[in-house]
């Protein structure tokens, strides 16, 4: 494992998700100052995802073909050119309505706010671009660790950020997105200066005579891979359960338990911890012990049971024990997902098929908060954990019969776990 390029790009992460988390918690209230309604406030928040399905698949896979250093570049500056957007938003609006129509200011503050969530999102498909980074600079056996603790990078972004988000916004909702911009411009000058290219030319060379399809048919071919489109069809029904938990979270607690946001923040603070420490340190160890194929159905039970738990816990102590196995097992999850998928196709896909995982989960976040808000105000507040549980129970079925013990995985195992040459997506 090549330790000052691991160490580059989690830097890299961790900075990247440090700025999306100073914002995110920030932007119903930004939304909401300029007249949004709900509505409006949620479309705003999905149109960042909505980019980023579209967009992640075709960093994924330019990544494959011209080197993962310039795509990490282009992208990162998009997401400069977003958070600047961001923090300036105001003025831009109001000078857009001077221009075309004085009375509808919020209407063109709103407008700018939606465009730079899109240009962030369509260019936000970075993390999937540094999983594939980690690919090619760790083997195969340390590949999981390696993906683990670009997880925890991710996590500690994302306990960090919010906090101090909510500390800076007290003087604007504009700051933390200027303090945003500003990461994301140290972020530029770190992947310029610190971190070199990992795909080599002959590599690129062989990528760019495949010509690889950024369409919706790349993605539908991957879906009928015997193993991988098991993998990612994976990704789906989990991220869906897994978004709904997310995403619902904070209004389930305000219903169940009556927390305030202060406190919803600390136990959303416990269970980042949870993860990192997962991510950061478990999964090296855990990973080198088990299959990767057995790790999978048993997360995903477990994770079952835990959404089960967070719909009828009675307390907010009871709240906090079934919490623990859902950071564990998600944490769990996510890694082998990504780092199984790595290993399932050929070296210069790797990019690509990182790139539809991202966009599958980017999915998720869209239809997630609209079912779930539907399912928490027309139930009660155990309806989403329940339909989650519910939807995992089937996953677990599906995972069992084809991931587990997959004659796929068995040739990663037989191999000493180097990528099998997987018929092509395209």
């Amino acid at each position: 494992m090549n330790n000052k390029r691991l160490f580059s790009v989690i830097l890299i992460v961790f900075i990247d998700l440090l700025g999306f988390s100073l914002i995110l918690p920030l932007l119903p209230y930004y939304a909401g100052k300029y007249g949004a309604t709900q509505l409006v406030t949620g479309l705003l928040v999905a149109s960042y995802a909505a980019m980023q399905l579209i967009g992640a698949p075709i960093l994924g896979r330019l990544s494959d073909r011209f080197g993962r250093r310039p795509v990490l570049l282009a992208s990162v500056f998009g997401t400069f050119i977003g958070f600047l957007l961001l923090g300036f938003a105001d003025p831009l609006g109001v000078a857009l309505a001077g221009a075309f129509n004085p009375k509808a200011a919020n209407f063109f503050v709103l407008l700018v706010l939606f465009i730079s969530r899109m240009v962030d999102g369509l260019t936000g498909g970075n993390l999937s671009v540094a999983q594939a980074y980690i690919s090619d600079v760790t083997d195969a056996q340390n590949r999981s660790k390696g993906l683990g603790m670009i997880g925890a990078a991710f996590g500690l972004g994302f306990i960090i950020g919010p906090v101090t988000g909510g500390v800076l916004s007290q003087w604007g909702y504009a700051v933390p997105a200027f303090l945003a911009s500003t990461l994301s411009l140290g972020n530029l000058a770190l992947i310029y200066f610190w971190l070199p290219e990992s795909l080599t030319a002959e590599k690129r060379a062989v990528m760019a005579e495949r010509k690889p399809s950024v369409t919706l048919d790349a993605l539908l071919n991957a879906l009928r891979r015997p193993f991988s489109g098991s993998l990612l069809i994976t990704r789906f029904f989990f991220g869906l359960a897994f978004a709904i938990f997310q995403t619902m979270f904070a209004a389930y607690a305000l219903q169940r338990f009556q927390l305030t946001a202060r406190d919803t923040g600390f136990v959303l603070t416990y269970v980042g911890v949870l993860s990192v420490f997962v991510q950061g340190f478990l999964i090296g160890r855990i990973t080198k012990r088990f299959r990767e194929d057995i790790l999978i159905p048993v997360a995903v039970v477990t994770m079952a049971f835990a959404l089960l738990g967070w719909a009828f816990a009675p307390s907010v102590l009871w709240l906090l024990v079934a919490l623990a196995p859902t950071a564990i097992s998600g944490g769990l999850l996510n890694t082998i997902l990504s780092s199984t998928l790595t290993k399932a196709v050929l070296p210069q896909e790797i990019g690509g098929i990182l790139g539809l995982s991202a966009s599958i989960e980017s999915s998720t976040r869209i239809f997630a908060p609209i079912l779930g808000g539907y399912l928490l105000g027309s139930l009660g507040a155990w309806a989403p954990g329940v339909f989650g549980a519910l939807l995992l129970a089937g996953l677990s079925f599906y995972v069992w019969r084809t991931i587990y013990d997959h004659p796929i995985a068995a040739q990663i195992r037989g191999k000493n776990n180097q990528p099998i040459p997987a018929p092509s997506a395209e």
